[in-house]
């Protein structure tokens, strides 16, 4: 996520629950290791676009509910989708292979598998239910902040999974994500929940040992049903104050100030969640470690910084996360002045699919930042927030913050694919790359 909001945000440092502190003269040291820097260059010097590891908001993108100061001037969040959007609707060269794995599904059940539909903890809303039971969302992101301990969690996350079958999800399972970073953003706590240390204090860890932790940690989410961790933090936090970027280095939410440092040691986390067969999300892509505000709780976040070729919090860590094999990368919802000022990370195909696709080689199911309830993304409709994101190149729309909203996302989707057929073969797409993540997952 981009911010935190009220799924996982803390209180305030003046409430009595001070985040670790960011100012780099109190940070610990880091182990830089080459073995990210050597990846990138794998990747390709010439074509690195702006990535970071992400995760967002309602995954994660900020963190507290106080006030934030408005971004530099922007281009409005509510801007129409970059020019070459169009582009992103036209079918891939794996169109038969596509047709193949959606046989005999209906429109709406593939529409379905491109939303994640935000759960509470402790009571899910009527809302949820219905967007798995009535409208074929097919899958789940656990929301808030919950004390209850495993035994309850697994209750409530069997009281969705226990839905999938012919008539709901066409029988694929369900991906069931949450948002366990540690530190600030930490929803599952309570009798068999570790309590996870922020990404700042996991750093000062060898990386063998962070791996051995947060395979532990993993396991205690697979135990419970979750199946996919909306983390780590891959931004890289470079400023002269990473304490003024609001939705990272704030709450110390980053696992360093140097790009290597943050690439070893998310790698790191992303492993150890691998080994517990639960699948880690890079967020947030390209990068939201230069901002100053937060987008689920102000408009016109703008990065004015990050850069699409040359920059270190791209090249470095999302490509490094590429060539180690990232599965899931989630993209931010703030603005790149110097990538595509037009429209919001999520909204444009220039950094979804000229980027993040075709540059930097991405293979694997992109997410998008919580478009449900984040401010940066209020001047437009929801059920468009859910066109733009899928036209841009994005595979799944989460609306963790606010479930009501997935109902008005599905029928936009749906809408849209009956009367463009470009738009279809996007879904289409989309639809067999998720389901292609699934076919990865555990039995249940």
């Amino acid at each position: 996520m981009a911010g935190m909001n009220d799924r996982h945000r803390p209180a305030a440092p003046d409430a009595g629950e001070a985040p670790a502190s960011t100012d780099p003269s109190t940070s610990p040291q880091h182990h830089v290791s080459r073995r990210p820097v050597l990846l990138a260059a794998l990747v390709g010097a010439g074509s690195l676009a702006g990535c970071s590891l992400i995760p967002g908001s309602s995954s994660s993108g900020g963190a507290s509910s106080s006030a934030r100061p408005t971004g530099p001037s922007p281009a409005s969040s509510t801007s129409a989708p970059s020019p070459t959007a169009a582009a992103s609707a036209t079918p891939s060269a794996t169109a038969p292979a596509t047709a193949a794995a959606l046989e005999g599904w209906s429109l709406e059940e593939k529409v379905g598998q491109l939303m994640m539909v935000g759960v509470d903890a402790t009571s899910p809303k009527q809302a949820s239910t219905e967007a798995v039971a009535s409208q074929h969302v097919g899958n789940i992101f656990i929301a808030g902040r919950t004390t209850a301990g495993s035994q309850a969690t697994q209750k409530v996350i069997s009281s969705f999974t226990s839905k999938v079958g012919p008539d709901t999800t066409h029988s694929a399972p369900m991906l069931v994500a949450t948002d366990q970073e540690g530190g600030e953003v930490q929803v599952l706590t309570g009798s068999g929940f570790s309590d996870i240390p922020s990404a700042m204090d996991q750093s000062t860890q060898p990386r063998d040992q962070l791996v051995a932790s947060a395979r532990t940690w993993g396991k205690e989410l697979a135990d419970v049903g979750v199946n996919m961790n909306l983390a780590p933090v891959a931004d890289l936090v470079d400023i002269d104050r990473p304490s003024t970027n609001e939705p990272i280095g704030r709450w110390g939410r980053e696992y360093g100030h140097d790009a290597a440092t943050v690439s070893s040691k998310a790698g790191a986390f992303a492993e150890g969640m691998q080994a517990s067969k639960v699948i880690p999300t890079y967020k947030h892509f390209p990068g939201l470690g230069r901002v100053t505000a937060n987008t689920d709780t102000s408009a016109n976040v703008v990065d004015s910084t990050t850069n699409r070729s040359t920059d270190a919090a791209v090249s470095v860590i999302f490509g490094a996360a590429i060539a180690a094999g990232a599965q899931v990368i989630m993209v931010s919802s703030a603005t790149y002045a110097l990538i595509d000022p037009s429209a919001p990370a999520v909204f444009s195909s220039t950094i979804v699919t000229e980027m993040l696709r075709t540059e930097m080689g991405f293979t694997g199911v992109v997410i998008t930042d919580d478009v449900s309830a984040a401010v940066q993304v209020q001047g437009v409709a929801a059920g468009e927030r859910a066109v733009r994101a899928i036209r841009a190149g994005c595979d799944i729309v989460l609306a963790s913050a606010d479930p009501t909203v997935a109902a008005d996302m599905v029928k936009a989707l749906v809408a849209a694919a009956q009367s463009d057929p470009a738009f279809a073969a996007r879904v289409d797409e989309s639809a067999a790359r998720v389901l292609a993540l699934k076919s990865g997952l555990q039995p249940s």
